[in-house]
């Protein structure tokens, strides 16, 4: 298998094995991280999740849309340093438009049922990630990229 399918399709399997990622927003002169609930696109290049519009994340959002994402599958155990695999994710995010938001919303909800009500709130913004590229770092410094083409 070509290297860019075998990351591809290690990204896959941590996605699909991870509820939750680490988003890490920019401002008021700052970098703010937030644990989100996320879900991605089937080809990875976005990557999708939900928020209140009161948020601190959404206020940086609209002021500021590059962003990063973190998922990983550590354990907290010392096995980690040999065993765990974590990827950042760089791009923009903007909230999804009306015209797409019926099929990223099943693919959110396909994976996060639980969460329903909140994200058809008014109050709340499903937003996508386009991903310009991964970093992909296991055995604690086996570091591979994938550069995302839209």
């Amino acid at each position: 298998m070509e290297r860019a399918s075998q990351i591809k399709k290690t990204l896959k399997d941590l996605f699909e094995s991870q509820r939750l990622g680490v988003l890490a927003t920019y401002g008021e002169g700052q970098p703010y991280s937030s644990l989100v609930a996320f879900a991605a696109t089937n080809d990875l290049k976005y990557l999708v999740f939900a928020t209140t519009r009161a948020t601190r994340k959404y206020a940086n959002l609209s002021a500021e849309s590059r962003v990063a994402m973190l998922v990983d599958n550590r354990s907290n155990q010392d096995s980690d340093f040999h065993s765990a695999m974590a990827v950042t994710a760089l791009g923009e995010a903007e909230e999804v438009k009306e015209s797409e938001r019926g099929h990223l919303l099943k693919l959110y909800l396909a994976k996060h049922p639980y969460l329903e009500e909140f994200v058809n709130s008014p109050t709340c913004a499903l937003l996508k990630m386009c991903v310009d590229r991964y970093y992909m770092v296991s055995r604690f410094q086996n570091v591979m990229e994938l550069h995302m083409r839209r």
